[in-house]
C-alpha cells in the first residue's frame, strides 16, 4: 500500500522542493494542494498547477475558499472589530486557518497518511496547519522538514535548498521577487521580514495594492457610509460622488 501525504503547496522554494524530497526522500505518494483565499488570480492558479504537475505530484487540487474564507471567519472579525492589541487585524492567522482547515479536510478526503506542509520551525503557521490536522483525525502525522534533526543537519539554508534542485531538475527562482515577504487575501495585503526588519527602512511604491502610497492620496478628503445588515457591510456609498457598490 502507498503512502499518501498531502503538501500545501504554493510553488515556491520550499514546496517545491517538498514534493521532491518528499516522494524521492522519503518515498511518498504526493498530492499537492493550494487554497486560495483571495490572494491568486486565475493566471496564477494555471501555473502553480502545471508547475506541481511538472514536480511530479501524483495530483493537484485548487481550492477557491474565497467564500467560505469570508462566511465563516472574516465576517466575525468585522462583527467584533478583532484587532490584536486593538490595533492591528488577525489577517495571516485568519487566512492560514482558512487554509488549513481545507487542507486537513483534504487529507480525510484522499485517506492520506499524512500532511506536510514548508513552515519553519520558528512560527505559527506549522501550529494551525497541524492542529487543524489532528483535530479532523488525530492519527494523521504531520511532516515538517524544517523541524527534523537530521533534515536541518543536511540542509543548512536557502543555498543547500538550491543546490538540492539543481541537482534534482527543480525548476525554482534563485532570486527574490521582492526585498520582503508577501502576504496577500481577501482581508488584507502584508508585507514583512528582509529589509523591512531594519526600522529604518521606508515602503516601496509597489507595495501598495489594496490602497495607495500617502503621496498619491487624494488631496481631498472622500467620506462613504457602509450600510450593514444584521451586522454584514452590504452597501457602500461614496458621499463625494454618490457613487453606490452593492455587496
Amino acid at each position: 500500500m502507498s503512502k499518501k501525504v498531502v503538501l500545501g503547496f504554493s510553488g515556491g522554494l520550499d514546496t517545491s522542493f517538498c514534493v521532491k524530497y518528499l516522494s524521492e526522500d522519503m518515498g511518498y505518494e504526493v498530492h499537492s494542494i493550494v487554497v486560495n483565499t483571495g490572494g491568486f488570480s486565475d493566471e496564477e492558479l494555471v501555473q502553480i498547477e502545471a508547475h506541481a504537475y511538472k514536480l511530479g505530484v501524483q495530483s493537484h487540487t485548487a481550492v477557491n475558499a474565497v467564500k467560505p474564507y469570508y462566511d465563516s471567519i472574516l465576517k466575525y472579525l468585522v462583527f467584533g472589530n478583532v484587532l490584536k492589541n486593538n490595533t492591528y487585524p488577525l489577517s495571516v492567522s485568519a487566512e492560514r486557518l482558512a487554509q488549513a482547515l481545507h487542507i486537513a479536510a483534504h487529507v480525510k478526503k484522499l485517506e492520506a497518511n499524512a500532511v506536510a506542509h514548508g513552515s519553519t520551525g520558528a512560527g505559527n503557521d506549522q501550529v494551525r496547519f497541524e492542529m487543524c490536522a489532528q483535530a479532523l483525525d488525530a492519527k494523521i502525522r504531520t511532516i515538517a522538514p524544517w523541524r527534523d534533526a537530521e533534515f536541518i543537519e543536511s540542509f543548512k539554508g536557502r543555498s543547500d535548498l538550491l543546490a538540492y534542485c539543481t541537482k534534482h531538475g527543480i525548476p525554482v527562482d534563485a532570486k527574490p521577487k521582492s526585498n520582503y515577504s508577501i502576504d496577500e487575501n481577501l482581508f488584507h495585503t502584508s508585507y514583512e521580514s528582509g529589509v523591512l526588519e531594519d526600522a529604518s527602512a521606508t515602503y516601496e511604491e509597489s507595495m501598495f495594492k489594496m490602497t495607495v502610497s500617502p503621496q498619491a492620496a487624494p488631496e481631498t478628503s472622500v467620506f462613504v457610509d457602509v450600510e450593514f445588515e444584521k451586522g454584514v457591510p452590504v452597501k457602500l456609498t461614496n458621499k463625494t460622488d454618490g457613487t453606490v457598490k452593492v455587496s
